[in-house]
């Protein structure tokens, strides 16, 4: 069975693109934290982040709620690519494949006020 699930929040605003055959794709790059602590009694922080890609409905919509510093659940698949560069390096992307986007809180503007989204702050985005 391949099935992730992470929580995090998102590093950058999503940019809504179209494929070739004029699908909406949003990629997404997710930040999950954990503390460890040290054998000295110290903690210490871990971030790793996750590339996200969401498609359809879903896409369009977390480019129009979601924002940099949302926190979001992301449940999907474990997928691995390999492309070319511009400059023909070859290269490996491991991606989520998005299932489904739940908003869990959205990002504050800089002068304090919530982004607006006509929803409660824990959204399901539909299928």
């Amino acid at each position: 069975m391949n099935k992730v699930f992470i929580s995090g929040n998102l590093g950058a605003n999503p940019e809504v693109k179209d494929t070739k055959s004029g699908t909406k794709v949003v990629n997404l790059s997710v930040a999950t934290n954990e503390r460890n602590r040290q054998p000295d009694g110290t903690y210490k922080d871990h971030t790793e982040w996750h590339q996200v890609v969401v498609f359809g409905k879903q896409a369009e919509t977390c480019g129009r709620y979601l924002s940099k510093g949302s926190k979001v659940i992301v449940e999907g698949k474990l997928r691995t690519r390999k492309y070319t560069t511009r400059d023909n390096q070859e290269r490996t992307a491991r991606e989520i494949i998005a299932d489904r986007v739940e908003f869990v809180s959205r990002a504050e503007s800089p002068n304090g006020n919530v982004n607006s989204h006509p929803a409660s702050t824990h959204d399901e985005i539909p299928f």
